[in-house]
Formats: C-alpha cells, structure tokens, sequence
C-alpha cells in the first residue's frame, strides 16, 4: 500500500490485526467504530472515531481487497433505532498482508490480546 517497510500504515496494519481478532474470536463481522473503540482501549492514538479516519483507512483496506464490506440489514438497524453499519471482514489477501507486514514490522498495537471485544 503506502511507502512503509511493510507496505501497510501503521492504522491500516491495527485495523487487519483487530479482523482477524474478531475472526478468532468468532465473530469476522465488525464495525468501523467497534473497531475504533477497541483501538482506543487498547491505546492506540489519536482518538480515530471522531476524525474519521478510521473509515478513510477501512475503506482503502477494502479497495486494496484487505477486507471485504457490506451493509447490514436494514431491519436490524431498524429495531435498534440508529443508522445501519458498514460491516466488514478479513479476506485472505488481508490475511497474507499482516503476516508479511508483521514479519517486517512488529504490530503497534500489542495491548489487544487483553481488551474484551
């Protein structure tokens, strides 16, 4: 992706490691402000929710074909009074992007094994 040693930013490899943290713990779809949420337990800066830039990166991991996306059913949303969510999963390309990533770079969010999802 960018001009990094891994090819990733460093949110962007947070991101693909918070994916695959869902996917193991059952759950492959997720949220951009799940996400975020959990990022920022974690201790990742700057806050990303309220910038926006979690869902810039989301969405350039999803055109790289990192992760794939879809909207939630609408009567979901619905039942629980707020906006449908954008929700997205690893794909395998993404898979392989954090394992080569993670052998160049160590990942900038090691506080993620304890923060409950």
């Amino acid at each position: 992706m960018r001009g990094r040693p891994s090819g990733l930013l460093p949110l962007e490899h947070a991101l693909l490691a918070v994916a695959v943290r869902f996917d193991a713990e059952g759950s492959p779809l997720f949220h951009g402000f799940l996400a975020a949420q959990l990022l920022e337990q974690a201790g990742f800066q700057p806050k990303l929710a309220a910038t926006g830039t979690i869902y810039t990166n989301l969405d350039r991991l999803r055109r790289a074909g990192f992760l794939e996306s879809r909207w939630e059913d609408v009567s979901l949303s619905e039942q629980a009074g707020r906006p449908r969510r954008r929700l997205y999963c690893i794909t395998a390309t993404g898979r392989s992007a954090l394992a080569a990533a993670e052998k160049q770079v160590p990942p900038q969010v090691g506080g993620l094994a304890g923060v409950e999802l």
